[in-house]
């Protein structure tokens, strides 16, 4: 039996990743945004940097506002996205 993957190849876990974005339409629900929608940061700051490098591309893809959670705990939002 092989031991499992070093960190360095393996995905981290949500665990170590516990930051998200909820990205949300107009209307306040979920929205899926191809290679956008399942990023997950180990940090706050991450998360809160990635969103404001990317806000105007998300909402070009039809993203109203953002929700950030750590795990399943609702930290702030919805923040809109229109400029």
């Amino acid at each position: 039996m092989l031991p499992g993957q070093p960190p360095t190849f393996r995905q981290p876990s949500a665990a170590e990743r516990p930051w998200w974005w909820r990205l949300e339409d107009a209307a306040g629900e979920p929205v899926e945004v191809a290679g956008h929608s399942d990023q997950r940061f180990s940090s706050q700051g991450d998360a809160e940097s990635w969103v404001g490098e990317i806000w105007a591309e998300l909402a070009e893809q039809g993203v109203a506002a953002v929700t950030l959670f750590e795990h399943d705990r609702r930290v702030y939002g919805p923040m809109s996205l229109s400029a």
